[in-house]
Order: C-alpha cells, then structure tokens, then sequence
C-alpha cells in the first residue's frame, strides 16, 4: 500500500484542496463574537470574566462502547454539532490486547479528546473550545452515547484575564 492511500484511510489526504485544516461539512459553524470577526478561536467573556476558552475534564465510569471506533467518532460528531463547533480533523487510534481507543477531534476552536480503558468501563475526555463554541453542550451528549454509571465534570477556564 502507499504511503499516501494509507494516509488517506486515516483522514490525512495529502492532495491538493484536501488539508486537514478545512472544515468538515455539516458538523456546525461557530458564529463570530463580532461580524467583522472571522477567527473562530477568539477569547471570550463570561459573566464578567474574560479567558481564551472553557476547558472540560470529563471522567465517565461504567460506560459503554469504548472500545467502538466508529461509534465514539459518530458521538464526537455530534458532540461538535451540539457545541456549535467547527471540525478539522478527527484522528482516533485502537489499542490491543484490552482495544482502548485514544484519539482527538482538532476544532478550529481547539479540541476533543477520549482514552478509553473499556476493561475498567473508564473513559477520561478533554473538551476544551474557545470562541462562541459551548463545551458544556457537549456533555449531554457524551453522557447520553456512553451511557455512564456516574460522571464528573470539571471546568477551568484557560487564559484568564486578571
């Protein structure tokens, strides 16, 4: 196989006009904070404060299909919709013998990650996003996809100011 045929089948398509930096079509577009604003990753303000972007810990135990490829890629997906973000690039990795998955979304609003340890029904995720894109909105989802027994949500708010 070649080099490029197997970058292809990882989503890294080496031609021109397919870049890893173009969005992915029909998973949301994050809305300027000003029309004459076109940068999707601007630092926002919240109640006052103002910081680069809203940063998840997510810890789900007793969960579901951590081990499904296709079915944590479909949930990110979504995710990335419910959020109002824009997807680049999606790269998810199987591990044997207990087949984890490790992997990232890369959003113009920065980014989601998973690694699973479906043995233990673990999965620890980092939803971090900027700009109008609302990482909390991505929870729900999260939650409803894997189904789990308990949890934990953390918030830091990256970049703030004073």
């Amino acid at each position: 196989m070649k080099v490029e045929d197997a970058l292809c089948q990882l989503g890294m398509d080496l031609t021109d006009g397919s870049s890893s930096a173009q969005t992915e079509a029909g998973f949301g577009i994050a809305t300027p904070a000003s029309e004459s604003d076109e940068r999707k990753d601007y630092f926002v303000e919240r109640e006052g404060v103002r910081f680069a972007g809203a940063h998840l810990l997510i810890d789900l135990w007793g969960a579901e299909r951590l081990d499904d490829i296709a079915f944590i890629r479909e949930t990110f997906a979504e995710a990335i919709e419910a959020s109002g973000a824009t997807l680049l690039h999606i790269h998810l990795h199987h591990f044997t013998p207990n087949d984890g998955v490790s992997g990232v979304a890369v959003l113009a609003e920065s980014h989601i990650s998973i690694h699973t340890w479906p043995e233990s029904g673990y999965a620890a995720l980092d939803v971090f996003m900027c700009g109008c894109a609302d990482p909390r909105k991505a929870v729900p989802v999260l939650e409803r996809a894997f189904r789990p027994d308990r949890i934990t949500v953390s918030e830091v708010l990256r970049g703030r100011e004073g």
